[in-house]
Order: structure tokens, then C-alpha cells, then sequence
């Protein structure tokens, strides 16, 4: 009874999966996608970093060198600005929008597409001073500040990793000149940057694999919240069990009935069964007054045997039969010569002629 009312031990069914996506409730690192920004960005640094110190590099020289400017005046001020926005547009558009396709690929990696207008709407409830503090002391908020520490000495723990192996080099850039020492400085904290972003990004994925344990059991239902769920998509249990009982009392009785007046029987032999009644005062072609598989089938065979009727095999016939014609229905024109033989056959075993055509 406890479990019913308050333990969560079932697993979610697709629908509260499906609910829950619709409010926006899915698996998601921020961590993840700041490192992979971060490594993504000092990847493209190192391959593009030199076009754009150029850039910048001759930039200082053309404004700080050469004449002083005597013009100032408006066509003047125009065509500076113009060179610069064009010159930082060439260099930096392209690392902008690398940065910014690979934000969108590593979040629709982890979400897939997603629009959730209710997020953007006002909620009062998020004011709620109590249930601001419940988010803070709450569980996730306590592992994320764990993880943050973690982070932190780990980031530490590599960036010193990194320099301490070239301490020596470090202790001589006294004797190195100034386009020597920023290369060496642009280098080390280069590869001290991609060093710190992989391990930003290996924790990122253990972040990942916590929220994702946690989304899960945070969705996870009690046996209650099961039942009524499938009462609610699918209908009480109960009724649904009366009722299908009813269906198949319904269904016993019409075989009970339409079998004893067939004709004859067509099987395959005991997957399918067709009962076949002919009339040629009432009917203008034979008509198929029950059928079935498997259970069915048994059952029509077993009231055929109960009542007289001639059972027949002809699986091609029974399978078309079944496959074309629908319950009291005609046979097609098509297979009136097949069951019209089969016919003439059962009113010869009983001593009688074929009435109609």
C-alpha cells in the first residue's frame, strides 16, 4: 500500500516521456556545451590566431605610424570606420559563427529540436521566495556546487600540469626578445587553454550522465500514477476488460448461429476457416457468413463438426477468401467458379443438385 501511494518504482511510460518534453523538461549540460565552446574556440584560435594578429598587428601600425591625420571631417571619419568593420568582419565573422553553429550543434546533440513557449511566458511562481530556497538547498544545486569545487581543482590541477613542464623556459624569457616572448606567451597559453578545455569537457560528459540519471528518476511514476495513466489514455480496466468479454460473447454467439446454416467450410487447414452459404432463392451469389484465424478458426471448424458441415481444404481459396471478401458479403465474381465447384461437390456427397446457375 505504501509502495502504491508514494514510492516512485516504475519506470516512465513513453507518455509521461512525451509530456515532459512538451514542458520542457529534458536532459541537458551547460557544461558541456561551455567546454565544447571553449575548445572549440581555442582550436580555432590556433588555426585562424595568426590571420587575425596580422590583422590586428597592421591595424596598430597604420594608426599609430606614419603622418599625423590633418583631416578630420565626416568622408574622412566614414571611410575609417568602413575599413575597420570590414577588416574585423573578415577576420572574426568566421570564429563567430563557428562558435555559434557549434553552440547549436552540441544543444540540439543533446535535445534535438525544441520550442517551448511556456518558458518564456511571466510565472509568478518563480518569485516564490520558499521554493527558491528549496531550489538551492535542493539535491541538484548540492551536487553542482560538489562538481563546481571539483572543477575547479581539477582546472587547476592542469593548468600547473602544463606550465610546470616548462618551467625552465619560463625562468629564460628574460634573455628573449619581445616578438620572441609573445610568441612563447601566445603558445603556452594556447596549449594550456586546450589542455583545460578537454578536461572541461570530460567532466561535461560526467554532467551529462548525472542529469540524465536524475531526469530519469525524477520522472520515474508510483504504480498508482500508472494506473491512472492508462485509465486516462486507454479507459478504466475494467470496462475495458467487460467490454471485450462482451465482444467475445458476441462473437461466439453470431459463429453459433451463421456456422450450422453454412454450406460448406474452407480451410487452410488450420490457420484460416469460411463458412459458405449458398441460397439461390434469396442469394444471387454465395455469401461468406463467417471467418476467421487462429482461436476463430478452431472454433468455426469445431461448430462445423458439431453441426453436419462439410469441411473442406483448399488453402489458395480460403486465403483469398479471407483476404477479399468481408463478413456477409458476396463472394467477387472472380471466385465464383472455385467455390460453385466446391459447392456442386458438397450437394453431391449429400445426394442433391446445385440449385441456381
Amino acid at each position: 500500500m505504501a509502495e502504491d501511494q508514494g514510492e516512485k518504482s516504475q519506470d516512465p511510460t513513453q507518455h509521461r516521456r512525451e509530456e515532459a518534453r512538451k514542458h520542457g523538461q529534458v536532459v541537458h549540460s551547460q557544461d558541456v556545451v561551455s567546454a565544447a565552446l571553449l575548445l572549440g574556440g581555442v582550436v580555432l584560435l590556433m588555426t585562424l590566431g595568426g590571420s587575425i594578429a596580422e590583422f590586428f598587428g597592421a591595424f596598430t601600425i597604420q594608426q599609430l605610424g606614419g603622418d599625423a591625420w590633418l583631416s578630420a571631417d565626416t568622408n574622412f571619419v566614414v571611410t575609417q570606420w568602413t575599413g575597420l568593420a570590414g577588416g574585423l568582419a573578415r577576420v572574426l565573422l568566421p570564429l563567430f559563427g563557428f562558435l555559434l553553429l557549434l553552440a547549436v550543434a552540441v544543444n540540439m546533440a543533446q535535445v534535438g529540436f525544441l520550442f517551448v513557449p511556456e518558458k518564456l511566458a511571466f510565472d509568478l511562481s518563480r518569485l516564490d521566495p520558499i521554493a527558491g530556497l528549496g531550489r538551492i538547498f535542493s539535491l541538484s544545486n548540492v551536487v553542482r556546487l560538489a562538481f563546481g569545487i571539483i572543477k575547479i581543482v581539477i582546472v587547476g590541477s592542469v593548468a600547473w600540469w602544463a606550465v610546470a613542464g616548462r618551467w625552465q623556459e619560463i625562468l629564460e624569457l628574460t634573455a628573449l626578445e619581445l616578438p620572441q616572448l609573445a610568441a612563447f606567451l601566445v603558445e603556452i597559453v594556447l596549449w594550456t587553454s586546450l589542455k583545460i578545455s578537454a578536461a572541461l569537457l570530460t567532466l561535461g560528459m560526467f554532467d551529462y550522465a548525472f542529469q540524465r540519471w536524475k531526469h530519469e528518476q525524477d520522472l520515474k511514476m508510483t504504480p498508482q500514477e500508472v494506473r491512472e495513466e492508462m485509465r486516462n489514455l486507454q479507459g478504466d480496466p475494467q470496462v475495458l476488460s467487460r467490454r471485450r468479454s462482451v465482444q467475445r460473447q458476441l462473437a461466439a454467439n453470431r459463429l453459433s448461429g451463421a456456422v450450422p446454416k453454412a454450406d460448406v467450410v474452407i480451410t487452410n487447414p488450420t490457420e484460416l476457416a469460411i463458412a459458405i452459404q449458398y441460397d439461390a432463392a434469396t442469394m444471387a451469389a454465395p455469401i461468406v457468413v463467417a471467418k476467421g484465424a487462429g482461436i476463430i478458426a478452431a472454433r468455426i471448424r469445431k461448430l462445423a463438426l458439431e453441426n453436419g458441415v462439410p469441411i473442406i481444404e483448399r488453402k489458395p481459396l480460403a486465403q483469398a477468401l479471407y483476404r477479399e471478401v468481408e463478413l456477409n458479403h458476396p463472394i467477387p465474381d472472380k471466385l465464383y467458379g472455385a467455390v460453385a465447384e466446391l459447392l456442386a461437390y458438397v450437394y453431391q456427397l449429400k445426394g442433391k443438385s446445385l440449385p441456381g446457375r
